[in-house]
C-alpha cells in the first residue's frame, strides 16, 4: 500500500478554512455535489464527488481548527478502493495570515496513487480558491469520453 502527500498554502486562516472541512454546505463548495458528513469520531463521511462518484468513510479523529482524519473509499461495484479501506488526514498549520494545508491519503494501492494525486491536486486547488474567498464553481467530473472525441 502507498501514501500520497500534498501540501498547499492558502491565503486564509485555519478558522476560515475549518468550516470547509466540517460543514456540509461549505464542503460542497470545494469537493462534492452532496455532502452527508458528521465530523466527530465514528460519524459518517459520505460525499458525491463530481455528481457521480460516491465516496464513503467514517471520521476517526477531529481536532478543531487543526486536523480531520477519516476513512475513505468508493461505493462503486468493482472499485478496489472500497468504502473505509483508506485513510485521509487533512491538517491545518497557521503561517501568519496564511495556512499550510497538508493532505495525506494512506493505504492506497500503488496503481491508484497517480489518479488520486491528480484528484487531490484538483480539489485542493478548489479549496484554496474558496478558502481565500473566491468561488470554485460546481464540482463537475469531465466526461471520460467526450462525444466526437
Amino acid at each position: 500500500m502507498a501514501e500520497l502527500v500534498r501540501e498547499i498554502i492558502i491565503d486564509a486562516t485555519p478558522e476560515t478554512i475549518w468550516p470547509f472541512l466540517t460543514e456540509p454546505e461549505r464542503h460542497v463548495e470545494w469537493i462534492g455535489t452532496v455532502a452527508d458528513i458528521d465530523p466527530r469520531p465514528g460519524g459518517q463521511y459520505r460525499i458525491l464527488v463530481g455528481g457521480k462518484h460516491p465516496a464513503v468513510g467514517e471520521y476517526v479523529e477531529v481536532v478543531p481548527l487543526e486536523r480531520v482524519v477519516f476513512t475513505f473509499g468508493w461505493d462503486q461495484p468493482g472499485n478496489p478502493i472500497t468504502p473505509g479501506s483508506t485513510t485521509v488526514e487533512i491538517s491545518l498549520h497557521a503561517e501568519g495570515e496564511k495556512t499550510r494545508v497538508r493532505l495525506a491519503h494512506r493505504g492506497l494501492p500503488e496503481d491508484a496513487v497517480a489518479d488520486h494525486t491528480g484528484g487531490w491536486d484538483h480539489y485542493l486547488g478548489r479549496l484554496a480558491i474558496v478558502g481565500a474567498g473566491g468561488t470554485a464553481g460546481p464540482d463537475v467530473v469531465p466526461e471520460e469520453d467526450p462525444p466526437g472525441a
